[in-house]
């Protein structure tokens, strides 16, 4: 189970309604004069990597934020959307509009999905390079598993865009050395519920039955 926040969208005038729905876990996207774009979350825990307000900003390309220190969002986090995101929060709101809350409960069960695990990016850090290597599988770090890309070291797919490492069950054969990009992954981050649509056309925001 998952607690994660519900986005709602809101003009710039409303920014007090806005502050509300975010102090009470939500997220806010404003729509300010000059066609600027705001998200305001709560103020994202550096030292939480499943933390699903920063990761609502990693789904926008974007890991830096401000806290306000005055204003109606005094104490709340903000960042400022690029122009070519701004359908992708539109998108987030009216996923969620059916929701009343400012934050829902949820339940996915990832070996009935899989999504995340199919044309994606992986980029393997030193610490899973180490891992792989003390395992005594150096061999995961040679083709056909990984290619070079930018100087980095990236898990190569299969034709499909699987995961080569993904199989019919939806299981992981090197689970337990899995990089940690994938063992940080959050269920219900934004990042997820966009796999379930790409790959599968299902929308967390759709009601009930």
């Amino acid at each position: 189970m998952v607690v994660r926040p519900v986005v709602r969208q809101y003009k710039e005038a409303y920014a007090r309604e806005a502050a509300r729905h975010v102090r009470a876990g939500g997220h806010a996207v404003v729509w300010e004069k000059g066609g600027r774009v705001r998200l305001v979350i709560p103020v994202p825990k550096s030292d939480d990597p499943m933390d699903l307000h920063y990761w609502s900003l990693l789904d926008l390309g974007k890991s830096r934020w401000k806290k306000m220190p005055s204003g109606p969002y005094r104490g709340l986090a903000i960042a400022m959307i690029p122009r070519d995101c701004h359908d992708i929060v539109r998108r987030r709101a009216e996923r969620d509009a059916v929701w009343p809350e400012a934050q829902r409960t949820i339940s996915f069960d990832c070996l009935a999905c899989g999504a995340c695990c199919r044309d994606n990016y992986v980029e393997l850090d030193p610490d899973d390079i180490a891992r792989f290597r003390k395992a005594g599988r150096a061999d995961l770090l040679r083709r056909p598993y990984t290619r070079k890309k930018d100087g980095k070291l990236v898990l190569r797919l299969l034709k499909s865009k699987r995961c080569r490492h993904l199989e019919d069950d939806n299981r992981c054969t090197i689970y337990e050395l899995r990089p940690s990009a994938c063992s940080v992954f959050p269920v219900g981050s934004e990042c997820c519920l966009h796999s379930r649509e790409m790959e599968f056309e299902m929308y967390d925001g759709d009601p009930p039955g």
